[in-house]
């Protein structure tokens, strides 16, 4: 009796079953450089691979559901882990895109002030002078609306300066 109640429960199993099919579907949408990286089992792989060239509703879902019963067999963690890595990875990338977007805003917005405060803030080698007629530039543009050209300058510049 004691057996039975350290089983996990088959609403427990069926959870359980559910995640490693969706992990596994995961893998279907990720690009063949990052899938290539990853530590699969070369069925797994196959089956993750041809699922990707299957156009057929039916058959794409006999495919994923072959994909959850490939996962059932081994141990998801370093691909839980990779996919984990990747998604924060993601988030990192769009929270710094948000911090060059709200600099570029604030310079085009502020001019001078805003210059003096990013260079002070910022451990980048960049002169006021250069970065101040850059953000004239781009404010020209916007008036004139003409081609943001100094305006996609001023973004690659803040990128770079805030690579670091």
């Amino acid at each position: 009796m004691k057996e039975a109640d350290e089983r996990p429960s088959k609403s427990e199993r069926k959870r359980r079953s559910s995640d490693l099919q969706a992990l596994g579907e995961a893998l279907i949408g990720l690009p063949a450089r990052e899938l290539e990286a990853l530590p699969l089992p070369e069925q797994l792989r196959e089956a993750v691979m041809l699922a990707r060239r299957i156009t057929a509703h039916g058959g794409l879902y006999r495919q994923k559901q072959y994909i959850g019963k490939l996962m059932r067999k081994i141990d998801p963690e370093p691909i839980q882990a990779a996919l984990d890595a990747k998604r924060e990875r993601e988030r990192i990338e769009a929270l710094r895109f948000q911090r060059i977007e709200q600099w570029r805003d604030r310079l085009l917005n502020e001019g001078t002030p805003a210059v003096q405060q990013f260079v002070a803030e910022t451990s980048a080698a960049l002169a006021p002078e250069v970065l101040d007629e850059l953000v004239q530039r781009a404010r020209d543009e916007r008036t004139k609306h003409a081609p943001p050209h100094a305006t996609r300058e001023l973004f690659r510049l803040l990128r770079d300066a805030l690579a670091t």
